[in-house]
């Protein structure tokens, strides 16, 4: 394969591959409104795909009582957790998978859900079979839009960015990538829209995994970085 050929593939999971968007968003805002700090369910899902750290600072400010902290995120994964046996996989998403494995590109879930999420999201998206380098947000020091997970990626899989691509659902997913100077297609299935997406500098757009997979010769995955 030639050096400046596209060898692998980074993809975000929850909101990309697996329709946990707005049940994240339902439950940050069931946490928040637990602890008397109720936050619009629009702003919540805005905030999605960042950290819980800068999460929390984007909604409350970074001038918040952070001891509250640990309670939110504990409140948040155990509302979330009663959703993981019913977590179902955006439309074709192991088939995008395993058509990119089919043309030689190494495949990466580049996530920082946690571990224990993590089992659930791969349990919902069945392919371990083509997956070769998974991470989680032990792998990061600091979470998106900060880069250190995609970093980490890279670190695991042995690939480099000049010969990388990333699959994101988030504003943040496509900032995080452009710090690296990796190109970011944007997939609408996260309820992030197309301009926005297109405008946070997402080279390409599509609705979900299915419509980037049914135009995957021509899209940016086939070609050469």
């Amino acid at each position: 394969m030639a050096t400046d050929r596209l060898a692998g593939v980074l993809f975000d999971v929850d909101g990309t591959l697996v329709d946990t968007t707005y049940l994240h968003t339902v439950s940050w805002w069931e946490a928040l409104r637990q602890t008397d700090q109720p936050v619009p369910m629009a702003m919540v899902h805005r905030s999605i795909g960042m950290g819980s750290d800068k999460l929390l600072d984007h909604l409350l400010g970074p001038e918040r009582d952070r001891d509250a902290d640990s309670k939110l995120r504990d409140a948040h994964d155990t509302l979330y957790a009663e959703y993981w046996e019913r977590l179902t996989p955006l439309p074709r998403a192991a088939d995008l998978l395993r058509a990119c494995a089919e043309r030689g590109l190494r495949v990466v879930l580049a996530t920082s859900a946690a571990e224990h999420e993590l089992v659930a999201l791969r349990r919902a998206l069945n392919a371990d079979d083509v997956v070769d380098t998974v991470t989680s947000s032990a792998d990061a020091q600091a979470s998106k839009p900060a880069p250190d997970i995609l970093e980490a990626a890279l670190e695991q899989s042995g690939l480099t960015a000049e010969r990388v691509i990333f699959v994101g659902d988030s504003v943040w997913d496509v900032a995080a990538a452009g710090k690296l100077n990796i190109p970011c297609v944007g997939l609408t299935c996260g309820g992030t829209s197309r301009g926005e997406l297109a405008g946070a500098g997402a080279v390409a757009v599509y609705d979900d995994p299915a419509a980037l997979l049914s135009e995957l010769p021509d899209s940016p995955l086939s070609r050469p970085r």
